[in-house]
């Protein structure tokens, strides 16, 4: 079982073929509290995925071994399985769900594994790695619900604690549990007074729902383009142990993922995806207690896909009030678009695309209507143009 000796031995295994990421001050997370982030986003495949699989294959007999590894995972966890069996100079498989992003699957690929792509999410593939495990006889490495991978993620716990004793809390990207039970049994074993907080996605609450519920139960679907905390169920393992060392679990909207991702690129230079940035979103909107506390947000990953963060950009500058639509009802005449152009122009917004559309069946013959996109400075820069533009005469139609 998980010992703080084994997390220890872990860090031990893990400090020749791992960075000790760096721990970064981020003011403008939260003004009101002493923001710290932990890159693991710079880690060695991207993720934190590579110090749990890492450990376990290390700790595997050289009988399993030549019968070489097999895993699932959404992308981050078959990084690492892929990296840490190259290094060991195994055989590995994994089995990908046909939804991860294509950048995830081809890393998986580069780092010299054999990728099975499963149709459906995590839970899916988890399935088939079973299959094709009982078939093979090679040793399944499971991404989250084993005591050796859970200590290989322990260690970004004592890490935390060696580059910020005075630490009040930490919070926590949370699928099936793996990480935030490695690193809540190290830090609370070290330190009982230091919160540790989960975060979830909203469309993925298992773990939230599990401690709520006082029962670890399979979701029906999940739903949220944060691929890597898309877990339907999590372990029973990594349930015990958030139940004894986890002091809250919250969730967050996609929209506030989308957020904090937007956040971290423009104010700290980050990249994350989206179940790394979670734990910035949690404390971006208040969703645990950061007020005048010193708090690390653990970045888990940074293996976005740039189409994907693309339309997350997007999505994050329409939340901030950074880009706004105005549909406006008018007289069909000249100089209408001249004038209303003119009050976002005085007003310091800049529009981005327009479309005139005349006289639609459920409107007065001389009637048109206006669509036009802004880039705005925030929300209420997007109501001062509001009320200009209702001041002069015209009528808005969306709220």
């Amino acid at each position: 079982m998980l010992t703080l000796d084994k997390v220890y031995h872990a860090a031990f295994v893990l400090k020749n073929v791992i960075r000790t990421t760096d721990l970064i001050s981020a003011p403008l997370i939260n003004p009101e509290s002493q923001i710290y982030l932990k890159t693991e986003n710079l880690q060695i495949t991207g993720s934190f995925k590579v110090r749990g699989a890492y450990y376990k294959i290390s700790q595997l007999s050289d009988e399993e071994k030549k019968k070489g590894v097999i895993a699932c995972s959404a992308g981050n966890h078959a990084q690492g399985v892929a990296l840490a069996a190259a290094k060991n100079k195994i055989r590995s498989l994994i089995c990908i769900p046909d939804s991860a992003p294509i950048s995830k699957v081809e890393a998986t690929k580069s780092y010299g594994a054999e990728v099975c792509l499963v149709q459906g999410v995590y839970d899916d593939a988890f399935q088939k790695a079973c299959e094709l495990q009982k078939e093979s006889g090679a040793t399944f490495i499971h991404p989250f619900n084993d005591p050796d991978v859970i200590a290989g993620q322990g260690t970004i716990g004592l890490e935390i604690l060696n580059q910020l004793p005075e630490v009040d809390a930490v919070i926590v990207p949370v699928g099936g549990g793996g990480l935030i039970a490695g690193v809540a049994f190290a830090v609370k074993s070290l330190n009982p007074n230091c919160k540790v907080y989960g975060v979830q996605a909203c469309g993925a609450p298992s773990m939230a729902q599990a401690l709520e519920k006082h029962k670890v139960e399979a979701l029906q679907n999940v739903s949220t383009f944060a691929d890597g905390i898309a877990v339907k169920c999590p372990g029973d393992l990594t349930y015990e142990l958030c139940s004894k060392y986890v002091d809250k679990i919250v969730t967050v909207t996609d929209d506030e993922i989308s957020t904090a991702i937007l956040t971290l690129i423009e104010k700290h230079k980050m990249i994350a995806e989206g179940a790394g940035a979670v734990s910035v979103a949690a404390a971006m909107f208040n969703k645990v207690d950061v007020k005048g506390k010193k708090v690390v947000c653990l970045l888990s990953g940074g293996n976005i896909d740039v189409t994907i963060l693309s339309k997350v950009i997007n999505r994050g500058l329409l939340k901030a009030g950074r880009s706004s639509d105005l549909t406006i009802e008018m007289i069909d005449k000249p100089g209408q678009l001249k004038e209303v152009s003119a009050l976002i122009a005085d007003l310091g917004a800049n529009v981005v695309s327009v479309h005139h559309e005349r006289g639609g069946e459920n409107t007065g013959i001389n009637a048109c209507t206006l669509r036009i996109r802004m880039e705005t400075r925030d929300w209420q820069h997007v109501q001062q143009i509001r009320e200009a533009i209702t001041g002069a005469g015209y009528t808005i139609l969306n709220p």
